[in-house]
């Protein structure tokens, strides 16, 4: 379809051409999102090569075309520009519906996300009447899925399309229990800190290079009973670990959970309590 409708590949080099990626998000129904990363606005014959695109592929609920103009590797831009659907599709997770869009974190192997969500649970051993944290937030997806075991769930995520997902999500869902905060993280557990607000457990799930010492540093200070860590990156846990413990945390569990079959990467959940606990 790019070659009948002249769309070229963009040249990293020359600085040429229309469009630099293609993101395809799939739910368990087999139904599709396609985000079109685009040099340009409006590459030629936009919405013509968007609905012969549907025609072909059928199982295609929403295409976007997201603008990123920037000279450098980052993926998205900042822009974005819904040409057919909703600009989101929904997947079941856990029993709970989620409204996935192109810029928002979803795990993509469906089934040992379930997996690895329950084992954080079963580390956490909710009583029912905690009050958690969920640090890197998303959507919501850990939040609300824990929402059924806990009293209140406070998520804070500094990116805010992840945070309008995760209002939605939890109206969608019929959840009164969490609470959603587009902020940085540390900046977040600093004030709760200086204004003593109470956490029991922190759920964490940071990015490949982990969190920062200024993330820990204001972990520690707001000091929750417990703390959950799920990551994708055992080296960058391991350092991170390493600072908690010698923040007054104790390393209690560790669990692989293979999300990569095939490969060589795990994700581990890491079970942490207070030392004074």
């Amino acid at each position: 379809l790019m070659e009948k409708y002249k769309i070229f590949p963009y040249d990293e080099d020359r600085k040429r051409g229309h469009l630099r990626h293609v993101l395809i998000r799939t739910n368990t129904q087999n139904k599709a999102l396609v985000t079109l990363i685009s040099a340009v606005a409006d590459f030629p014959e936009r919405k013509k090569f968007m609905g012969e695109l549907k025609k072909t592929h059928p199982e295609i609920e929403t295409i976007i075309t997201n603008v990123n103009t920037r000279h450098s590797s980052a993926v998205l831009g900042d822009k974005e520009l819904v040409g057919y659907g909703e600009g989101y599709i929904e997947d079941v997770l856990c029993g709970l519906k989620f409204r996935i869009s192109s810029s928002t974190f979803y795990q993509i192997h469906h089934d040992q996300t379930e997996v690895l969500y329950r084992k954080a649970i079963e580390l956490a051993d909710l009583k029912g009447d905690e009050r958690i944290l969920d640090a890197y937030c998303g959507i919501g997806t850990i939040s609300m899925i824990v929402s059924a075991h806990v009293k209140e769930a406070v998520g804070v995520e500094i990116n805010k399309a992840s945070i309008r997902n995760a209002i939605a999500n939890a109206k969608l869902n019929g959840i009164t229990n969490c609470r959603y905060v587009a902020e940085d993280c540390t900046s977040y557990m600093l004030k709760a800190a200086a204004q003593k607000e109470q956490f029991d457990v922190a759920f964490l799930d940071p990015a490949r290079e982990g969190s920062t010492p200024e993330f820990l540093n204001a972990l520690s200070t707001l000091n929750p009973k417990k703390i959950v860590y799920i990551s994708c990156n055992p080296e960058t846990q391991q350092r991170d670990l390493y600072y908690l413990t010698r923040n007054g945390y104790k390393v209690k569990k560790i669990q692989p959970v293979d999300m990569f079959p095939y490969t060589s990467h795990v994700e581990c959940v890491a079970l942490l309590t207070h030392s004074t606990n």
